[in-house]
Formats: C-alpha cells, structure tokens, sequence
C-alpha cells in the first residue's frame, strides 16, 4: 500500500506531500517507532495523551509519514495526512486491510477468557496452519487494528479478540475483524459500568459474530445461548459436560472424549481448574469443527500452557506479600484472584482486602453469600471490606472479618499484618490502589520487574526440547540470579519442575521455610551444616570422600545424596582415580541413598569445544556404570545445563539441570528467549549545568555544554557498576537515550538528559529489552550472569503476571 492509497481510503486531505512511500507499519507510540521509511505514525487521542505533541520525537526517529486530526506545524520532508479524526482512520485502514485476505478469521470475544482461548487455540491451529493472532492482550479499539494489520499472504487463519467496555464499540470492531468463525467465552461483571444490563452487554458483544459462518458457545451460558439462537438461527454450535449439546464432553479417568456428529475423539488433559477447562473446551470445539485431527489436537495440547492474568506480586510490610489486583471486583474475577493466591505457599495466613462488588441484576445477599463460598473455600482466614455493602451483608462471613465504609477509614485504622499474603481486590471507583500502596514495603524508588509469563514461556522452551520421562532441574541459586529465590522458586514449584537446585543450605532452609516441597539439590553444602540437611529434607551434593565420611560420622539418619563426577570442569567432584574408594567405602555404609550421579560440562555451549564435551561425557558415562553396577540401581543420571539441552539433546539422560535459560540467556544462541527482569527506576531531580561544569567525584564529568543532567537513586550499591560511569552506558528515559555522565556513586548515578525534555519523577529503563542485560555485560566486559546476580536485595522486586 502507498500513501497515496491511505489518503484514499482515510478519505482525508494530503496536506504536505514529501515521497509517495509505501506503507508496512502502523505505529501509534512514539516510543516504539522504528523509524523506517515505510512506517505511518498516527497522532491518536486520548484522554491522558495527545498524539500530536510526539510527532517530533517520532521523526527525529525517522518516520517520515504521519496522520493528524489537528492543524498544527509538522516537519519538513514527510508526508502528513490531515483527517478528522485519526483514531477513523487507523481502523478504516485496517478494515480495508482486512478485505484483502479472504482465509478464516476466528473472533472470539465474552469477559473472560478471550486472551487464553486465542493463545491456545492459535497453538492448536498452528499444528495444520500457518496462524495469525492477537498480540498479548491487543483486543481494543486500538489493538483490534494493530492486530488484524498483521495478516499477509502467508498466514492461513488468523485468530484475533475483541473486547468493549461500553455499548456501541464492537460495531467497529465487526467491521474490522469480519470473523467467519466466532467464540464467545462467557459473561459476567468485567468492564460492565458502560451497560444498563447482562443483556445488553451480550447483545453488543454478539454485534461480533454478524458476519459468521458459525459461533461456538456453552451450551450451559442460558443467557449468551438464548440470544445468539434467536439471532443467528442455524450457526450455533454448542458444547457441553452436563447437557445434550452439538458436541458432548464426557470424563473418562484421566481422559475426557468429546462426541460430535462426525465421531468421537479421546484427549488427556492435564489441567484442572474449571476456568481453565471452559476455556480449553471453547478452544478444542473449534479446532474440531476447523478439521483438526485427533494427532494434531493432542500435539497442540502438549504445548498449551496457563496464561495468567494481570496481577502483581510484592513484598510487603512485616514480612508479608502483598497480590496486587486493584482493577476490577466481580465474582468470576475474584475467584480467579484467589486461585492465584492460594498458587503462593510463602505464608500460611491469608487475608482477604476487598470492596463491595459492583453487579447489576443481583441479589446483593446471595452475591455475598457466593463470596464467602468463594473464601472459604480457598481457606481464607481473614477479609477485610471496603465498602457499605460489605458492612450491610458481615453477618454472611463465616472467617475473622472487620468493615469500613471506606479506603480512609482503614487506612487510619490500626488494623495490623504480619507474614501473611495479602490479596487485595477491588473495583477501581473505591481506590484500593491506596491500600496497595500503604501496604506495599517501601524502596528508594529503583525496582527489579519479574515477569513471571516470560519464566514460564522460557520454561516451556526448553520443555519442548524433552522426552517426556525426563526429569528437569531449575537452579534458583543465587537469589535465583538476582530475581527472588522464594517467589521464582515458588512459580517453578507451581510449574512442576522436578528439582531445584541451590548453591548452600540456608538457600535450601529458606525455600522450605516458604513452602517449597518439592525436591532441592544442594550443590554446595557447609561442611559444619550437614545435619540440618535432614532436618529440612534437602539432598546434598557429594563431591568428594572426606565430605561423605564427616556426613556418615556426624548423623545417625543420612539424607539423600547425589554424586558429583569430576570428567574435566576441574571444579568440584570425584575424579576417576577416587572412584575405586568411593566405591568401597559405599560398601562399608549401604543405608546411604544415592539419587542421582552427575557431571558438569564445562563447554556445551562452544561447537568448537564439542570433541572436549564428548569426552566428557564418555569418561562420565564409564564411570557411572562402574559405580551403579557395584550398587545395584541407577540413580538419577544428568549432565547437561541450559545450553546443553539445546545443542546435546542425546545427553538429557534421566534430568538436565536449567540454569541461565530460564532467565533469559542462551548463551549457544540457538534459541529465542523472552526478557525475563527490568530493572526501573525514576528521575529523583533534575539540575542545571553549565558548559564545563564537573560532575560527580573526582570530577570525572564534565558539562560539553549549557544543559541539564539527572539523578538517578540507583549506585554500584545496588549493583550498577562503576564501569558503567562517564558515558560508557545509557538508560532509557521516556524512551530516550540519556548516557551516563561522571562516576557512578554508592547510591546514585548522573545522566545527561540535555535536549531530552525530562521531568523529575520520569520513569527510566536501566535494564529491560533496550538496554539490554546483554548490553551492560559488553559495557562491563563480563557476563550476563554477572549483571543479574549483581542487583542488590535492597532493590524491591516486583513480580508481575499480564
């Protein structure tokens, strides 16, 4: 598409005319432009932001095409297109896009659900298809456009969400997606403050689905079924556990079989809870009515994981964590919360903060007696109401329980917490966020982001690559590399990994003292320590004889063990010389459990180091035959860490150990892994400088000219290094580049923000994709593993889940 065919279609008026260029990319944040010739910025607006005061940014960026609402002075040497309005023409471009592809296109809208039901089905699809779908959560007025602009000629169905939040949104929505198949998932209070009614709310969700062929549903949602029936006769289909439906899902042990015209079809599904059942049911209706087979459906199920919703997990005052969910209260999402919570085993006591729930069309008694199902349930000890109809209705709550009419009266309570989760939900209009915040431990304003999605999806990368008998071991040694040993290892725990893997034993103590169960490998334990191994059920690694005589001469109940063959890391381990002795002195104590017989490899990652690795694994394999025959079983056999399950997949043996791979780094570069940590924080003030002015100590910076420098509360105390100083790196600052100027100090770092139009309290990028972790350790001239486990536990994490 040119330009000149954007003018067409967004029937505006080409005001200034620079290259008739063609167009590939729609962009509407000027942060994110790439500046390439073939890119159109469109000055969108909004409540709280105003496109047009960023066209300056986006062309010294380099985009060279904009689409305005508003006369006002542009640059030279671009293409501007004045319209009336800009958010129009950004859809009616992608609606006129849309009409070049004439593939099935699936719509799938409802209140919840819509971003996991598009994922998995796309995974599914993907097993036949070439797919196109919805990025993340891109379901609005803005993201719907951004979405469907994805679509080209390779793709071979495309999936894509839709979501309103008032009547009169999803007409423009329809015409934009133009579904041939739809999806609607349920319905409930979520985004319900633009509607009078449930009714109504399904009545212009279903504005969607005009243009379909066929609308899948549950048979079960009355309300949604009754309405789509009677206006889309003969294009229903529905499905159902409990009812005579269009396809029947019965459960037959671990298997579920699902009943249509054409057969029947049988599927393991691993996942238990029923939302994400409803969900994967949606999901597996639709590939069946699409043509999967059976083989193609269960290989698509393979790769499916849980998409968890927007929350954030935080450290909180008295030793507590505090779940962050203030943006919206209803039943459904509630219970979403809760199962969230009940996943987090830091603390046994629960305390429940919520507002009075906002739902039309209800029964305010039988609501509150549901949530107080819901709570109990999830063995809530404690709730806390915000609100007149929490206090109206406290007699229904069964657990301790106090109510306040509102935020300020709670917050000048004294009411108190101590090492307990917090979950704190509520509809915005009561401003939970100020609870949040009160109960939130304090920090000095820099931050470390945890994306739990991205630790989840780098998991699953590397699970891909295995058998599925083989057993896998996450390290979280090192503060699990600087993200949060008890939170990242509680998220593994969650996610079924086998083992965890620690450096010493007050790591392992911790982590049971925070509810993790599962199996923990010490790599390291303290000679002095070694009955507290026992105590708190840890495995030890064993490397070498006199460690195991202290272990047998110092306890009378041994714990399990795992061996560490030394085959040319030369690092800690038996080497093949000592193994006759360990055999014999095995001999002499047989209560000794053995669990697992391991090496390190020292170069996995480096093909020209492959003939070593080899080697290494030839001698390990001879000597763990030697040692397994004199015991008569086989302990667990692994070798390989984060790199090696990539380029040795014959040498995943019984586990593989995951290391920096799950954190974001694959030093062999043979695969694509998400960003897992950004560490963030804020312009604490801005000074002015003049030319020649020194900066910092030592006076290493010098103001080039007139400006203006920033200070950042982040120093090498919170581990960004002194290497970093005097223009050697950047951060980002409202997504611009501002270099460092002078030494970094203790507790604080300078940056040149001359030109850059910043503000005290402006938020900046230290690490995340841009600079990247990567970018510091070339900076550094070290390692990423440097740089992750430099960040100081002074610095709070923050755990979030899109």
């Amino acid at each position: 598409m040119l330009f000149s065919t954007l003018v067409e279609i967004c029937k505006g008026k080409w005001v200034q005319k620079y290259e008739d260029n063609p167009i590939t990319t729609l962009t509407i944040d000027s942060r994110q432009v790439s500046g390439v010739s073939e890119e159109v910025f469109f000055c969108l607006i909004g409540p709280h932001h105003n496109g047009h005061n960023y066209i300056q940014t986006a062309y010294q960026k380099g985009v060279r095409n904009f689409v305005i609402s508003e006369n006002i002075e542009t640059p030279g040497e671009s293409n501007v297109l004045l319209v009336e309005n800009t958010l129009d023409a950004f859809q009616h471009i992608a609606t006129y896009h849309r009409t070049q592809y004439d593939y099935p296109v699936i719509g799938i809208t409802g209140s919840n659900g819509k971003t996991m039901v598009k994922e998995w089905l796309a995974t599914l699809l993907a097993e036949k298809y070439k797919v196109v779908k919805s990025p993340k959560s891109y379901n609005s007025q803005v993201g719907v456009p951004l979405s469907v602009w994805q679509m080209t000629p390779e793709h071979e169905i495309a999936v894509f969400e839709a979501g309103i939040s008032q009547k009169g949104e999803m007409q423009n929505l329809s015409n934009i997606i133009r579904p041939s198949m739809g999806i609607f998932t349920n319905i409930g209070e979520a985004h319900s403050e633009g509607f009078n009614s449930i009714e109504e709310k399904i009545q212009e969700k279903s504005i969607l689905f005009d243009s379909c062929e066929q609308i899948i549903c549950c048979q079960d949602h009355k309300k949604i079924l009754e309405h789509l029936v009677k206006k889309y006769p003969n294009k229903v289909v529905t499905w159902s556990m409990s009812s005579p439906a269009d396809v029947v899902i019965q459960k037959e042990g671990d298997k579920y079989s699902f009943h249509y015209d054409e057969g029947k079809i049988h599927l393991q599904i691993r996942l238990k809870e029923a939302w994400n059942l409803e969900n994967l049911f949606h999901t597996i209706t639709t590939a069946i009515l699409i043509g999967l087979s059976q083989d193609q459906i269960e290989k698509g199920l393979r790769n499916i994981v849980p998409v968890p919703m927007r929350l954030e997990l935080k450290k909180g005052i008295n030793d507590t964590y505090l779940l962050d969910d203030t943006y919206n209260n209803d039943l459904g999402g509630l219970k979403i919360a809760l199962d969230y919570l009940q996943q987090q085993t830091q603390f046994n006591r629960q305390t429940v903060i919520l507002s009075d729930i906002l739902q039309s069309g209800q029964d305010d008694h039988l609501m509150y007696q549901e949530m107080n199902r819901l709570l109990e349930a999830h063995h809530i000890d404690r709730i806390i109401g915000i609100g007149p109809g929490l206090a109206k209705h406290e007699k229904v709550f069964s657990m301790d329980k106090s109510f306040f009419e509102d935020v300020e009266s709670f917050l000048m309570s004294n009411t108190t917490f101590s090492q307990e989760m917090i979950l704190v939900k509520g509809a915005r209009v009561f401003g939970l966020e100020k609870i949040a915040s009160f109960l939130e431990e304090k920090n000095h304003g820099t931050i470390l982001e945890v994306n739990f999605e991205s630790i989840i999806e780098n998991l699953n990368t590397y699970r891909k690559r295995l058998k599925p008998d083989t057993k896998l071991m996450a390290m979280v040694k090192a503060f699990a590399y600087g993200g949060g040993i008890a939170e990242i290892s509680n998220l593994l725990q969650y996610q079924k990994v086998d083992y965890l893997g620690v450096a010493y034993i007050d790591e392992g103590i911790y982590l049971r003292k925070r509810g993790i169960t599962i199996p923990i490998l010490v790599m390291n334990p303290d000679w002095n320590s070694l009955p507290l191994l026992q105590s708190f059920d840890l495995e030890a690694e064993i490397y070498s004889l006199p460690l195991l005589q202290k272990m047998v001469n110092e306890m009378d109940d041994y714990p399990a063990v795992q061996l560490k063959i030394e085959t040319g890391m030369n690092r800690l381990g038996f080497t093949s010389e000592e193994i006759p002795d360990l055999i014999n002195f095995l001999s002499q104590h047989p209560r000794i459990k053995i669990n697992g017989i391991f090496t390190h490899l020292s170069s996995s990652e480096e093909p020209h180091q492959d003939a070593y690795t080899k080697e290494q694994v030839l001698l390990f394999d001879r000597l763990y035959d030697r040692i397994t025959e004199y015991i008569g079983y086989k302990p667990l056999k692994h070798v390989v860490n984060s790199s090696g399950i990539l380029r040795w997949p014959d040498y995943h043996f019984d586990m593989v150990r995951l290391g920096i791979g799950l954190y974001g780094f694959d030093s062999s570069g043979t695969s694509k892994l998400r960003t897992v940590s950004r560490l963030l924080s804020v312009v604490s003030q801005i000074k002015k400088v003049k030319k020649g002015d020194s900066i910092g100590y030592s006076r290493k910076g010098t103001a080039s000219k007139d400006g203006e420098i920033a200070i950042i509360p982040i120093g090498y105390a919170d581990g960004y290094l002194r290497a970093f100083g005097n223009g050697i790196a950047y951060m980002l600052v409202n997504g611009e580049k501002a270099y460092t100027i002078g030494n970094v100090c203790m507790d604080m770092t300078m940056l040149d923000v001359t030109d850059l139009k910043v503000k005290e309290g402006d938020p900046v990028i230290v690490f995340g994709e841009s600079p990247s972790i990567a970018d510091l350790a070339n900076w550094a001239q070290t390692i990423p593993y440097e740089i992750l486990t430099n960040v100081s536990q002074r610095v709070k994490r923050v755990f979030r889940s899109e």
